[in-house]
């Protein structure tokens, strides 16, 4: 799973699409194309896009739902979480003593 997520974090337009759901999650494929472009000048074909929200969805980064026609995407930080805990040192409570 960590080799799914950091191929996901290494794409600049990928980041940028966190970086979109993150502002604003819940968004459709056309939402998505339109702020990419207009907010980034992103001159990314829609196909494109969602080719990027598959990585990031396979990475489980992004999740999606379905309303009628409409399919949202939304973010899921919960990958993110995991692989900052994995390398996490834990906090002493203070200086530690060395006794010989």
């Amino acid at each position: 799973m960590a080799d799914d997520l950091f191929k996901a974090l290494a794409d600049p337009t990928r980041r940028t699409i966190l970086d979109e759901l993150t502002e604003k999650s819940g968004q459709t494929l056309f939402e998505i194309c339109s702020r990419l472009s207009m907010k980034h000048q992103l001159g990314i074909s829609r196909q494109a896009v969602s080719q990027h929200l598959a990585v990031l969805e396979a990475a489980g980064l992004v999740e999606t739902r379905r309303e009628g026609r409409y399919k949202f995407h939304d973010l899921n930080t919960d990958p993110l979480r995991q692989i900052a805990e994995r390398w996490l040192v834990p906090e002493t409570s203070g200086p530690e003593e060395n006794t010989p």
